[in-house]
């Protein structure tokens, strides 16, 4: 039962470890900031609370089982609410979202097949 629990901890720790990795490069990669908001807000809270998870598996006391579940619970309230302030903020701030060249050249095209029904024609 020992070498089971110390195996799962073992990949709980490696799992947490390539999920915050994978935020850090999704922080890298993506084009604007609230693609990199919802990357890193996600990745934190699942990656922490995995390595969490394992700390709490192969700990042997009981009053540090009791501080890793109240920083679990304060993290998995915490890391999402602060994600969707800042990005409020951000919103109100004026700092709108990104849209990819493909879908403003589609968006064009639809403008410029369409007949403006507010001009008026000479003839």
């Amino acid at each position: 039962m020992d070498m089971f629990v110390t195996v799962l901890s073992g990949a709980l720790l490696l799992i947490g470890s390539l999920v915050c990795i994978s935020g850090g490069v999704g922080l890298m990669r993506f084009p604007d900031f609230y693609t990199r908001m919802h990357a890193v807000g996600v990745t934190d809270t699942l990656g922490t609370a995995a390595i969490l998870i394992a700390l709490m598996l192969i700990s042997n006391d009981l009053l540090v089982f009791a501080k890793l579940v109240m920083v679990l619970l304060l993290n998995l309230m915490v890391g999402p609410t602060t994600s969707h302030v800042l990005a409020k903020a951000a919103y109100r701030n004026g700092l709108l979202p990104t849209v990819s060249q493909t879908v403003n050249s589609k968006r064009d095209k639809q403008r410029n097949s369409q007949p403006n029904k507010n001009k008026e024609t000479t003839s």
